[in-house]
């Protein structure tokens, strides 16, 4: 069982520090405890949690898992929207990467057939939590630790399935443990799927903390299920009920946006106040993959030698770089440019980036600190935790929310909430840049939260959701030179053959696939 709550998190010293001393004395000052061993101390349970850990862990590790928050992930979220294209190199599997950046996606794609199965897999382990805590009548719990323990396995599950609808629409829903024979379950409606995830994701809101001990940083919170109501909601354009999960969020006392934008995505950044929800990664000298996330490394620069820093794939593209208005800080810390003989880039750490990068742009939110690459004798970045709701993203829904709600009053506290996401994104720069959004028109409103959603939150895995909840993904896709994306067929994933193949019948493909 591994242990993948993060106890203490590296403490970060200068570069040149580092490179004074060996990989001995670098120790010094890195202060984390090798995760994945358990000690005397803290086995079975890390002292202060609950019984029911051991299958709570279990779940929580899913999070961190290939076929759930890696390739097929970023290839369905940003890829086949406008933020992204693959990347890597055009011989590097064009098969089942390429149709994601040109349509259709066949349901033979082996990405889908592997996402399909993590987050299932991910599924029966919550479901195997609520089964313990129900039926295990050996374990001794309070009614508290009881309570708790579902709503962590219920918001996971929650989460699942948001994720299955919005990538499949249709798809069999399973609240129990089954046995062989009971597992062919038919598909259910999108509709009773939601109402599903929004049972789970109330039950978490209502019980579970505010916050935790430091040592359990990273379990889920009542913030975080909120926050994830709020987006679910918002999804199925129910405005006042996503306006109101998402100002439980913003009046919560837990969150600011105080965090700079720079530091937001580095390993300094990680569990910030910024931070809703967020998958922990880590690393050690001893271990430097095993309890990691692979999702950085898919990213990661593509080149040689020292700059071997990944695989290059789910780059952005010039239709991102085109989004930003002038002098936005944002762009910097989002796009990370090849040098050219006439022009110097740096990344967010000071490096000079060579003039022989596979691709012109990689991401530079999945860019690693050269200290941790140093300290750990490894450039994977499998410590780099991954993102998927952040406090920006909160405000940002709340403003959606607000001015589709409509009324002075909401609409006035709709630009108030979008210019507090411009007025930290300014900080530092040029006179003038991302001045305050004025307008008082509800449909200018909305223009302006769409595009601020997309440059604040681009390459975070939810640009292409975006686009097909609001109704614009075909001008959009079009537009940005993908002009085989046909709606309604594009907006959803095909149900992968092998699923098809295995039910007998039972599953049945999406429209026009």
């Amino acid at each position: 069982m591994k242990k993948i709550f993060k106890t203490e998190k590296v403490i970060l010293v200068a570069l040149s520090m580092m490179l004074m001393f060996s990989f001995t004395a670098c120790k010094k000052f890195l202060d984390t405890e090798r995760q994945g061993v358990y000690t005397v101390d803290n086995y079975p349970y890390p002292g202060g949690s609950g019984p029911y850990d051991v299958y709570l862990y279990s779940a929580y590790d899913d999070l961190r898992s290939y076929d759930v928050h890696c390739t097929a992930f970023f290839l369905a979220t940003s890829v086949r929207g406008d933020d992204a294209d693959k990347g890597s190199v055009s011989t590097d599997n064009p098969a089942n990467g390429d149709p994601f950046d040109f349509f259709p996606v066949q349901a033979s794609n082996s990405f889908l057939n592997g996402m399909w199965t993590g987050y299932y897999n991910l599924i029966t382990k919550c479901n195997r939590v609520i089964d313990q805590v129900r039926n295990n009548t050996t374990i001794v719990a309070t009614d508290l630790q009881k309570t708790q323990s579902m709503a962590e396995a219920r918001f996971l599950r929650g989460y699942a399935y948001f994720n299955l609808v919005r990538l499949w629409g249709r798809v069999p829903l399973i609240d129990t443990l089954l046995s062989v024979d009971q597992i062919n379950v038919p598909q259910s409606s999108p509709a009773q799927i939601y109402a599903f995830i929004e049972n789970d994701l109330r039950f978490a809101a209502t019980n579970l903390p505010p916050s935790w001990d430091k040592k359990f940083i990273g379990r889920l919170t009542s913030g975080a299920a909120n926050g994830l109501l709020a987006k679910v909601y918002l999804t199925q354009q129910k405005w006042a009920a996503a306006m109101n999960a998402a100002n439980l969020v913003m009046t919560s006392g837990q969150y600011d946006l105080s965090t700079s934008y720079d530091k937001i995505f580095g390993e300094s950044g990680e569990n910030s106040k910024e931070s809703v929800f967020e998958v922990q990664a880590t690393a050690s000298a001893q271990e430097p993959t095993k309890n990691g996330a692979e999702i950085t490394q898919w990213q990661g620069v593509r080149a040689s030698g020292d700059w071997n820093l990944g695989y290059g794939w789910n780059v952005p593209n010039t239709y991102l770089e085109n989004a930003y208005e002038a002098n936005d800080p944002r762009k910097a810390r989002t796009l990370l440019y090849r040098s050219t003989a006439t022009t110097t880039y740096k990344t967010v750490y000071g490096e000079i980036t060579p003039t022989t990068w596979t691709n012109p742009i990689y991401n530079h939110k999945a860019y690693t600190n050269p200290a941790y690459r140093a300290a750990y004798n490894n450039k994977a970045g499998r410590w780099m935790n991954i993102r998927l709701l952040r406090y920006a993203d909160v405000v940002l829904m709340y403003a959606e929310a607000a001015n589709e709600v409509g009324g002075t009053d909401n609409i006035t506290a709709a630009r108030n909430a979008l210019n507090s996401v411009r007025a930290r994104a300014r900080i530092g720069a040029v006179a003038g840049t991302l001045p305050d959004i004025t307008t008082t028109d509800q449909g200018a409103l909305r223009d302006a939260i769409r595009r601020e959603r997309h440059v604040e939150l681009a390459m975070e895995y939810d640009r292409f959701f975006d686009l097909v909840r609001w109704g614009i993904a075909t001008e959009v896709l079009h537009a940005a030179g993908r002009p085989n994306f046909t709606a309604p067929r594009d907006n959803l994933l095909p149900i992968p053959q092998t699923q098809i193949d295995l039910s007998k019948g039972v599953l049945t493909q999406n429209f026009g696939y």
